[in-house]
């Protein structure tokens, strides 16, 4: 008898490990893929309002080369040398010049400035003016650069309010 309910227990063990297992495949699997719709993947290419729809491919592409040259210090769109200026969205947007557009980004990897514009960070901020001092910067191209940016834009798309969200979501 003891055999019996020996395998009766191991039979209901099994299901109580593979069922939420199962049911997270099941309906988390749908979600994940809407997020990468050409609504999603679009974003503000110049202040002319022009717009570019990045690939996922090329998202997942900057995603790879922001993680190598930026994430050390702006993991999740953070800031951690300043708490006050993160990655996401609104921040971008107000400082000056505007930089919540790839071509404002681009222009920043080049030759970065405070925030408020009023003077260069090169010497401390890494950049292609300063790939000298920063090597991580040395190997990238313009086109690199487009794509960092594309990632930064299209970021807070898929994680939300999480993406720069500094200290409060990590």
């Amino acid at each position: 008898m003891a055999p019996i309910l020996s395998s009766a227990v191991r039979a209901v063990t099994r299901l109580l490990l593979v069922l939420p297992l199962a049911l997270l495949v099941c309906f988390a699997g749908p979600a994940s893929a809407a997020r990468w719709d050409a609504a999603t993947l679009t974003v503000p290419a110049g202040q002319a309002g022009t717009s570019v729809t990045f690939s996922e491919k090329e998202v997942k592409t900057g995603r790879k080369l922001f993680n190598e040259s930026c994430g050390s210090c702006h993991a999740g769109g953070i800031t951690k040398t300043n708490q006050n200026v993160g990655l996401d969205p609104e921040t971008l947007a107000l400082a000056t010049p505007p930089r919540d557009t790839v071509d404002a980004l681009v222009d920043f990897m080049k030759d970065p400035t405070s925030y408020d514009g009023e003077y260069s960070i090169a010497d401390v901020h890494p950049s292609l003016r300063s790939s000298d001092v920063f090597v991580k910067m040395r190997d990238l191209d313009d086109e690199d650069l487009r794509l960092i940016a594309g990632y930064i834009l299209v970021a807070p798309k898929v994680q939300g309010i999480q993406w720069g969200g500094g200290k409060i979501y990590f």
